[in-house]
């Protein structure tokens, strides 16, 4: 099992750089970031070659794909995150839908897909994977348009591009749709990445009511290979949920 750690989650307010020593320390190989914008990357790419980790994935700019008048600055933004992964060897970038514009459904989906089909060409000329997240509306992201897993396969069925995937986050998934191994053995051709945290409280993953050791189980079972995130908040030592992930 390839776990990554969220550095902005689990050491949420510690600096990146210190935060990537700690990454090392619990013996963990890979992590992952929100906004690389607001980092110092070139410093990032230094640390990272020295502690010998690898970066799992972060943050395209935060940019609507559901309002067509936002598409250019999305895929300026694109531009510059790619750029930026190749400086830091990182293969996934990671974007979300943007807020519902209150259009009908068909035609959000029909305005996401044609930004994603302008993305496409750009990625896979880079060699870099967009991962696609779906976000629960009901109690961290109200207002959000993309929340399910079937709607997100549909829009990458048919952009059939093989650098457009799903970042499936098995906490928001758990709260907008329940089903998870289910939903993951149904959708793992299109999944790129996980994300995992308890739920309630988006905590350890020994919190809350979803089992991750079964979780997980499966996931190999299902011959997945990619990085699995720890995107959660930690209520206890750090150490003891990051020990607790290791042994699931």
């Amino acid at each position: 099992m390839n776990l990554s750690i969220c550095i902005d989650a689990v050491f949420h307010g510690v600096d990146t750089v210190e935060a990537m020593k700690r990454v090392k320390v619990a013996g963990y190989s890979a992590f992952e970031f929100w906004a690389w914008w607001d980092k110092d990357i070139e410093a990032i790419a230094t640390e990272k070659q020295r502690l010998g980790l690898n970066i799992a994935a972060f943050c395209t700019k935060f940019i609507s794909l559901v309002d067509r008048t936002q598409h250019p600055v999305f895929l300026e933004g694109l531009k510059e995150s790619i750029n930026a992964a190749k400086l830091l060897d990182c293969r996934f970038l990671i974007t979300q839908s943007g807020a519902n514009t209150g259009a009908p459904r068909t035609e959000q989906r029909e305005t996401m897909l044609e930004c994603l089909k302008q993305a496409a060409p750009m990625l896979e000329q880079a060699g870099i994977t967009l991962l696609l997240e779906p976000l629960n509306e009901v109690r961290d992201h109200q207002g959000i348009f993309l929340v399910r897993s079937d709607e997100t396969v549909d829009i990458l069925e048919r952009l059939s591009s093989p650098n457009v995937k799903c970042l499936f986050d098995i906490y928001h998934q758990q709260i907008s749709e329940g089903d998870v191994i289910t939903n993951i053995r149904q959708y793992l051709p299109y999944i790129g990445h996980f994300h995992c945290a308890g739920n309630p409280g988006r905590n350890e993953l020994y919190s809350g009511e979803l089992h991750y050791g079964n979780v997980f189980t499966a996931i190999q079972e299902m011959g997945y290979s990619g990085h699995i995130g720890l995107e959660y908040f930690p209520k206890d030592l750090v150490e003891k949920g990051l020990q607790y992930a290791f042994e699931c």
